[in-house]
């Protein structure tokens, strides 16, 4: 029965008010926490950490005396007991069942009624009253239907795990990320300790702040500062590193892109197919830097092996970090090294100019947090902190100039 309309003064918000999950870094991508009757759909690559960060979502809750079931459909009870014992996630609010059929999963919502649910995962629930096999779109579609009916009805805050396929999206019908509140996307090296969650939709907060998660033997811990990943200390300057500052969201994040320039053969002038290789970096705008600075700064790449990289396994997209990226590839392949107090943001053109970025006053500041005195950035950017000496720049060769010049 629809209820009547109302002055919008008079409508009840403290229904719709979030509460914390215990996990700093997942409230704050959140908006604050989770509001009950909210289906949230957690997304990731297999052995990245969904079913460990949210088994500590439900100990947290658990302790706060929050009844929280966990429906696991690809491990045994016994499997998930034995990760909760090795996280310290056993709590006697913390309900468990393995089960892949629907109904069985509704009779375990009836007999436990809990203010959490947690299904782990919506692929491998299927309904007998419908044909196709567990993880199609007929059954994916059906699965969450149920399950945020039953979410909305009573009240219960929701987290579905969702598979991702070869090209990153979410596995299953698009209709899935129409219909819940929340869908976030949980990222991450295999070979890295660092997690990333981003918030694709959120019904109930802003989609521009990111979570930042330290994946170890013990379990995962929210990194409130995480920057220290992204960095190495040298003992002494080493050509071809420039950190600068990204922008994952609202946070600003220091990360270090390293640089290595092969020696060309004197014999002939060069290899015909020099190698180019980036990780962690776009490489369609790591060709572009490599040919800016060659045609415009004068920097001899032709015919020699370019490798870049990025420390911590972090991933530099942004065009902001255009300016580091030919800094570092400047500095190898000239064998001097840069100050280590510096810093340098910018994105560089095709004519070789300099141009302003977002955020030079949030990048500047967490970079004189952390110690850094010089910084260059692109002209009339208007930033101004205390404490750091700020270089504007224009063109790439007058960067290359300033960060290289004796000191």
């Amino acid at each position: 029965m629809s209820s009547p309309a109302r002055p919008i003064s008079e409508v009840d918000i403290e229904s719709a008010r979030s509460k914390p999950t215990g996990v700093s870094e997942l409230d704050r991508v959140l908006g604050g926490g989770l509001v009950p009757g909210a289906v949230v759909l957690l997304a990731g690559e297999p052995g990245v950490g969904k079913s460990t960060l949210l088994l500590a979502v439900g100990a947290k809750s658990a302790e706060e005396s929050i009844t929280t079931l966990y429906i696991t459909g690809e491990e045994s009870a016994a499997q998930v007991r034995l990760r909760a014992e090795r996280l310290s996630a056993i709590n006697p609010n913390l309900w468990l069942a393995a089960e892949t059929d629907l109904g069985a999963v509704i009779a375990h919502i009836d007999a436990v009624k809990p203010n959490l649910l947690i299904v782990d995962s919506v692929q491998t629930i299927s309904s007998d009253a419908i044909d196709g096999s567990p993880g199609g779109v007929t059954q994916v579609r059906e699965v969450a239907n149920a399950l945020i009916r039953i979410a909305k009805d009573r009240n219960i805050a929701v987290f579905l795990v969702g598979h991702v396929t070869k090209d990153g999206s979410i596995a299953g019908p698009r209709m899935l990320e129409h219909l819940v509140d929340v869908v976030l996307q949980f990222e991450g090296e295999r070979h890295s300790r660092l997690r990333m969650v981003r918030a694709i939709k959120n019904r109930f907060g802003a989609t521009d702040e990111v979570g930042c998660f330290d994946l170890n033997d013990e379990g995962i811990v929210g990194l409130p500062d995480p920057t220290g990943l992204f960095l190495t200390r040298h003992a002494e300057p080493v050509s071809g590193t420039c950190v600068t500052v990204t922008l994952e969201g609202r946070r600003a994040l220091l990360a270090e892109i390293q640089a290595l320039v092969g020696q060309a053969p004197a014999r002939d002038g060069g290899y015909p197919n020099p190698r180019r290789v980036t990780s962690g970096l776009d490489s369609s705008r790591s060709a572009m830097t490599l040919a800016v600075l060659e045609l415009r700064a004068g920097v001899a790449l032709a015919g020699r092996d370019v490798y870049v990289a990025t420390v911590g396994g972090a991933k530099l997209t942004e065009p902001a970090v255009d300016l580091a990226l030919a800094l570092a590839i400047a500095s190898a392949a000239e064998h001097r090294a840069l100050p280590a107090d510096l810093i340098a943001i910018g994105e560089v053109g095709l004519a070789g100019e300099v141009r302003r970025v977002a955020g030079v006053q949030q990048r500047l500041n967490e970079a004189v947090r952390l110690g850094f005195k010089r910084a260059i950035v692109p002209i009339d950017s208007g930033a101004q902190v205390a404490g750091v000496e700020i270089i504007e720049v224009g063109r790439l060769k007058h960067a290359i100039d300033q960060a290289l010049s004796p000191l």
